[in-house]
């Protein structure tokens, strides 16, 4: 079984998650924008994980619209292409907590930037008070600051209300491996992995800041493939899914 507290229901292995969705998880064959049936199937996914008792927060990126790093290597400044991307985080945001909604799963959608006609501000203990209420509750626009990708403000939020684990949707890939599986079709898939060994290795689990975080709060992290059906479920049921990142025993050597 994976690290992380036991649910009282449904089976579950975590009682409390940090869902984190990659913008490109809500791309269809055309590589950009939002895809209908991609999303459909995305919130029909995440109701079916809600419905195993679990208490799911989610970010999104939004890769499938804007990256700020990519506008600010074309020429941008660093600070007006992050504020970008965290706005079209919104947009994906919204979209997914519109299909959501139409699955009968209420929600909230929290900002780190204010946009009082269409979010509620982020507030850390009405955050955690939505989800005690069985509300799903999307966090957008990042962490509300520039140089910080969608991954820091996942960790980040993951911690501020208590996840047991951050669960890490990819598109394409099972979970973590030895090198950048898109450049190296050796490369190996890896089943288990400490924080520390990621990080001294360099590989793709999220952001240096991001895994450093999780590292530093004995936060787990499980890594999977998006695009196979049921994997969020699969995940949360304790099945062997993807790459589990787990926390050094206590008092190991730092």
């Amino acid at each position: 079984m994976a690290e992380g507290r036991s649910a009282d229901a449904g089976g579950a292995i975590y009682q409390r998650v940090l869902l984190k969705l990659s913008g490109e998880a809500l791309v269809g064959d055309g590589g950009q924008g939002i895809d209908t049936v991609r999303m459909e199937e995305v919130a029909d996914e995440i109701a079916q994980a809600r419905d195993l008792g679990v208490q799911i927060a989610i970010v999104v990126g939004a890769g499938n619209i804007f990256r700020g790093v990519a506008g600010s290597a074309r020429g941008m400044d660093r600070a007006t292409a992050d504020y970008m991307g965290m706005v079209a985080t919104v947009i994906n945001s919204m979209a997914l907590q519109d299909a959501l909604e139409s699955r009968g799963v209420t929600t909230r959608l929290q900002s780190a930037i204010v946009m009082q006609e269409i979010a509620e501000p982020y507030i850390r203990r009405r955050a955690i008070r939505h989800l005690e209420k069985e509300r799903i509750v999307i966090f957008a626009a990042g962490t509300g600051n520039p140089y910080f990708t969608t991954d820091t403000a996942a960790a980040l939020r993951a911690l501020e209300i208590n996840a047991d684990a951050i669960l890490m949707a990819k598109k394409k890939f099972a979970g973590v491996y030895d090198s950048d599986p898109e450049k190296n079709p050796e490369a190996k898939f890896i089943a288990r992995i400490t924080h520390r060994e990621a990080l001294e290795r360099g590989l793709r689990v999220m952001d240096i800041t991001a895994l450093s975080l999780c590292m530093d709060n004995r936060l787990p992290i499980r890594v999977f493939n998006m695009s196979e059906p049921q994997n969020i479920v699969k995940v949360l049921e304790g099945e062997d899914v993807g790459t589990v990142v787990y926390c050094e025993p206590s008092g190991a050597s730092s």
